[in-house]
């Protein structure tokens, strides 16, 4: 974080500033790394004691003095010999200070930011942007996937004056929640990729995850830059909602930023890029995945507006072979077994992505192994949801699928009743019954997907099949 005042920090987050029992003074300096995760502080740094939904941070704040923390942000003041500010709610106050940093250094004239949201790729689109701007200038960009009203202003608080680029990922379970975040950073550059149906149960239904992802573009000004994704029909009517440039990607012939010649393989996917000035590229993307073209190109049309030249942006591109831990990683490798690991979250449309993936990275005379679990947040859509991604198994000749968990029963249930398959599923409780039965059946040659979202936790089961045949 900048070097900012106790006073400042005060003010910045309209709390009551206590010293009692410290030598510090309303005028020290405090610089260090800010955190809600008492583990995670270092001395010198800020600790937020946020109030959760299982647990209360005000009870670790006796663990961040022991580790030396220059500030305590809390809601009620504790006995203990560390300044502390007193706000009436820390998730709101951290969002305070991170607004009041963006604004400090944008004043310095040289930062930049870029916002992303959509219903899938975000994380994989903000890793592939950063990877770009690093070639070219200083970058913060979020850990794993820090995007939601903590996670997003923790990642803003680590911009420093000499940052030229912030790359903010934004996530939202609600409307209204994006468009906070956006407040904050401000972004010179929005990007909206997709509108799904991932976490549309908690939104309350498709409409409402669409007016929430068009936040990211709704507050654009005039001389921003709106980064739309042109295939798809519920993205393409925010460009109606913004005053800003807008800039389209895609696979069709409305994309501004297009990929044609696609050909995808087990190291990932080749494609042509044609930008709006004419120039195109051929680039050799290692990130495994046909559907991560989008977010290519989506980090492609962003980068270009900062400014980054075409043959800069490939290169960064194709040093990228993994977006993100969970995220189709490849693993094993005994017997020429693959390991497909992208369980770190699904919806249908990821979900499907995945399977297509696997269908065509398959090689002649070997077989593919889909370990599916279930897609949480769906809500109503759930259960139909379910019966179209083991429907879609089916089509694309999965020669057998193990589904796991009653969550993801009725996936099962539909492959098996489509009659015309060549191949098989099995349906386990467990992810060790599932690590069982695809340790004793797999064959040399064999590619495995294991696919779930976050909750049903089969990324630590990926991990073990890749661990079993590395």
């Amino acid at each position: 974080m900048i070097a900012l005042t106790l006073a400042e920090i005060a003010s910045a987050v309209g709390g009551v500033l206590r010293l009692d029992g410290t030598d510090a003074a309303p005028d020290t300096i405090v610089d260090g790394p800010v955190t809600t995760d008492s583990r995670e502080v270092v001395p010198g740094g800020v600790f937020f004691a946020k109030r959760g939904e299982f647990d209360d941070g005000h009870r670790f704040a006796p663990a961040a003095a022991e580790r030396d923390a220059a500030l305590l942000v809390v809601e009620h003041p504790l006995e203990l010999a560390v300044p502390q500010i007193v706000v009436d709610d820390s998730v709101e106050a951290l969002g305070a200070l991170a607004t009041e940093v963006v604004r400090r250094v944008r004043g310095l004239g040289r930062l930049r930011i870029v916002g992303v949201t959509g219903s899938n790729g975000k994380t994989t689109t903000k890793n592939l942007i950063r990877a770009v701007l690093e070639r070219v200038g200083p970058t913060v960009a979020a850990r794993k996937s820090y995007n939601n009203e903590v996670g997003a202003p923790i990642t803003m608080l680590e911009i420093t004056e000499d940052t030229r680029y912030l790359v903010a990922e934004m996530g939202a379970s609600a409307v209204g929640e994006i468009a906070r975040l956006v407040r904050m950073a401000r972004p010179d550059v929005g990007i909206v990729l997709k509108v799904g149906l991932a976490h549309a149960g908690e939104f309350g239904g498709i409409e409402q995850t669409v007016r929430a992802k068009s936040e990211m573009v709704t507050d654009l000004l005039e001389t921003d830059v709106a980064v739309l994704n042109a295939d798809d029909p519920r993205v393409v009517p925010m460009s109606g909602l913004t005053a800003a440039r807008v800039v389209w990607f895609g696979l069709g012939g409305a994309a501004q930023v297009r990929a044609t010649h696609l050909s995808v393989h087990a190291r990932g996917t080749d494609f042509t890029v044609t930008i709006p000035s004419g120039e195109s590229a051929r680039v050799h993307f290692g990130v495994l995945g046909e559907h991560h073209v989008m977010n290519a190109l989506a980090a492609i049309a962003a980068s270009l507006e900062l400014g980054v030249p075409l043959p800069v942006i490939v290169e960064a591109l194709e040093s990228m072979t993994l977006a993100e831990r969970w995220r189709m990683q490849v693993m094993g490798g005994r017997d020429g077994i693959t390991v497909i690991n992208d369980a770190y979250n699904a919806s249908p449309d990821s979900m499907a992505a995945a399977l297509k993936t696997l269908a065509q990275v398959q090689a002649p005379g070997t077989r593919t192994i889909a370990v599916l679990g279930e897609m949480s947040e769906l809500g109503e859509f759930s259960g139909e949801e379910h019966d179209r991604i083991g429907l879609l198994a089916v089509r694309l000749g999965i020669s057998q699928l193990v589904v796991v968990g009653q969550g993801a029963r009725r996936l099962h249930i539909s492959a098996i009743n489509e009659g015309s398959w060549d191949g098989e599923s099995t349906f386990v409780e467990t992810a060790d019954e599932a690590f069982d039965l695809v340790a004793s059946m797999a064959r040399p040659g064999d590619t495995v997907l294991v696919k779930s979202s976050n909750s049903a936790g089969l990324r630590l089961l990926g991990d073990r099949l890749g661990e079993w045949f590395a």
